[in-house]
């Protein structure tokens, strides 16, 4: 999750997004540093951007059923409401990176954020399925102007040494946007239907991005570049060229694949006997999310104990425990279950992210938008594909999808450590990643 050459930023650890950012002009004591002029307001405007972005972006997550009650529609037509946000988001955040090296952070921040609070007011209007789903569609495709820009905006504006903590306040306001939009959405509704919880979360951001634009510092050490479609197409394809990044961005991928599609089609289940819980409970079942905040603080951890082999290994294996240990007929084994999924998947999915940024030799921006896209779409693959095996065959389908997804990790991760030893000439005698 870093910027470069183009500004491309993840919501991914706040380590593995320093490392990829190129290191900024030196200028150390004009620029913003703990206790300095200005580096609160720019801490909390970051905060707020972060907030705002992810609470949008997974306002309809947890409302599900009630969408589909409303408006009579399956899981898997609904689970659009959500695919098609973070399917907008991942196509459009090298090109929002692109923008920002133009037009500076700071505008592209503020247009990105102005778009998507505006249609996030529409939403709630939406006449129709397949009107939900456009504005939704629209409404990614604007908030990826701020992975896109966030953290180039922190490496051009803030001391070296203080841009890990500032990146991580903002990875911070990622975190809880994401939970606290689901949770209030998931209250809101039990009382006043899904149009009325969205709206809140609409208005919720508005708030957010006004502090933004009056708390945010205008950039000192912006320079704007020309924009060069050809430079960056040459750069993207000389990642895909790269085996080892295709490998982590389908780890990346596949990661979110089972968490995308676990947690679009969660609510369902737990709607249905023998749960039957209320709307606002399904809603807090997402404060499982700071179980993820953790494993993945503590992922360079298990790195530096496990390899990244191992912690890739780690990750796969809590994640599929998890997955059939929901497969369980009780309520506490299926929250123990998302615990060990959401841990698995935060800790995989920072390992995966942060060795992109010390694979990429040149590019890094590119590179870690292109593992952004990936991530997104399969968020976007797993919000779909694992409605419809939970339409065809309940949780156990969901459950399925998730278990292949996880083996398909494991797969890759194996033959990666196989071309490895392959192309240094070593004999083959452990199936595993390079360290």
């Amino acid at each position: 999750m870093t910027p470069a050459d183009t500004g491309a930023s993840t919501d991914v650890d706040a380590a593995s997004a320093a490392s990829a950012v190129p290191d900024p002009v030196e200028s150390p004591d004009s620029r913003m540093a703990p206790g300095g002029p200005g580096y609160r307001r720019m801490s909390f405007a970051l905060f707020l951007a972060g907030v705002a972005t992810f609470a949008l972006l997974y306002s309809t997550q947890a409302l599900l059923p009630l969408i589909s009650g409303d408006l009579g529609v399956t899981a898997s037509d609904a689970s659009w409401t959500v695919a098609a946000a973070t399917g907008g988001l991942a196509l459009f955040v090298l090109p929002m990176s692109a923008l920002s090296e133009r037009f500076g952070r700071r505008t592209v921040m503020t247009a990105s954020l102005a778009v998507a609070v505006t249609v996030g007011l529409l939403v709630p209007f939406a006449p129709s399925l397949p009107a939900l789903v456009a504005l939704r569609a629209v409404q990614g495709a604007a908030l990826a102007g701020l992975p896109a820009s966030a953290t180039a905006y922190l490496a051009e504006e803030v001391r070296p040494r203080a841009l890990v903590s500032a990146i991580g306040l903002f990875v911070a306001g990622n975190s809880v946007g994401g939970m606290s939009g689901r949770v209030i959405t998931g209250w809101v509704a039990q009382e006043w239907g899904w149009r009325v919880a969205v709206g809140v979360i609409g208005l919720v951001a508005v708030a957010c991005a006004v502090a933004f634009r009056l708390l945010l510092p205008a950039p000192r050490h912006f320079t704007p570049g020309s924009l060069r479609p050809r430079v960056l197409v040459r750069t993207v394809r000389d990642h895909l060229a790269n085996p080892l990044l295709r490998r982590l961005y389908a780890i990346g991928a596949l990661f979110m694949t089972v968490f995308g599609g676990v947690y679009t089609v969660i609510g369902y289940r737990l709607t249905e006997a023998p749960f039957s819980l209320p709307q606002g409970l399904i809603g807090s079942i997402f404060l499982v999310y700071l179980v993820g905040t953790v494993s993945a603080s503590t992922a360079g951890r298990l790195v530096s104990r496990l390899g990244r082999r191992g912690a890739l290994y780690l990750g796969a294996g809590t994640t599929a425990a998890g997955l059939l240990l929901s497969l369980a007929p009780f309520l506490p084994l299926v929250l123990l279950g998302l615990v060990l999924i959401t841990a698995g998947f935060f800790a995989g999915h920072a390992v995966a992210s942060s060795a992109v940024g010390k694979t990429a030799r040149h590019g890094r921006a590119q590179a870690s938008a292109l593992y952004q896209s990936a991530y997104y779409v399969g968020s976007s693959a797993g919000s779909t594909v694992g409605a419809v095996a939970f339409h065809s065959g309940g949780w156990a389908g969901t459950v399925g999808v998730g278990v292949l997804a996880v083996l398909g990790v494991v797969v890759i991760t194996v033959s990666g450590s196989l071309a490895a030893r392959r192309a240094a000439g070593a004999p083959v005698r452990a199936l595993s990643l390079p360290r």
